[in-house]
This record gives C-alpha cells, sequence and structure tokens, in this order.
C-alpha cells in the first residue's frame, strides 16, 4: 500500500510536535513511533529525510560520551524550534483552508 505524499507530511509535522513536546532531551526513535503509532522503522526513514533536510538533528552519543550502538536519538534543529516557540508562544492558530498561520 502506498502511502500520499500529503499523509507523510502530516505524519511529519506530526514527529516535529512530538519533538517539541520533548524539548530539549533527545527521544530514540522507538519512543517517537509509539507515540505517534507507526511502524519504527517507517519513522526511522522519515526521520532520515528530516535530517537531510536540517529539520531534525540525530543525537548518536549517550551523557557519558559512548556512542549508541544500535539505537539513534533524535531532537529538533535550533531553529525549528526557534519557529515552533514563536508560533506556540504567539497563540497563532492555523488556518488549514488556505495552508497559513492567522495571528
Amino acid at each position: 500500500m502506498r502511502i500520499s505524499e500529503e499523509k507523510i507530511n502530516k505524519i511529519k509535522e506530526n514527529i516535529l510536535a512530538v519533538l517539541y513536546s520533548k524539548s530539549p532531551q533527545p527521544i530514540f526513535t522507538v519512543d517517537i513511533a509509539d507515540e505517534i503509532a507507526r511502524d519504527e522503522e517507517f519513522v526511522k526513514k522519515l526521520l532520515t529525510e528530516m535530517e537531510t533536510k536540517k529539520l531534525v538533528i540525530p543525537v548518536r552519543k549517550n551523557n557519558q560520551g559512548t556512542d549508541y550502538i544500535k539505537r539513534t536519538k533524535w531532537r529538533l534543529a535550533t531553529h525549528i524550534f526557534e519557529a515552533y516557540n514563536k508560533i506556540y508562544k504567539q497563540n497563532v492558530e492555523y488556518d488549514d483552508k488556505n495552508n497559513t498561520f492567522v495571528l
């Protein structure tokens, strides 16, 4: 079954919203997948695509500086976090019909 580009973009938006809600803590891929009720491999593929667009940043080391061998944590890129902060702190509403933000 094929998922439309529009639905994939909505899933990516959900991923960004989850990362924003947990920010500044990085989150494992599996936790993001659980939060949005999607397959872990599918979420990992989307996160990798989002990384190439500089929307998210992978965290590959733990607090002690040791590399994660099989897992990756993710966090929002700084400029994306600031954009989300602006939107949510100003109580901006999203107009679905026009795909714009309304102050």
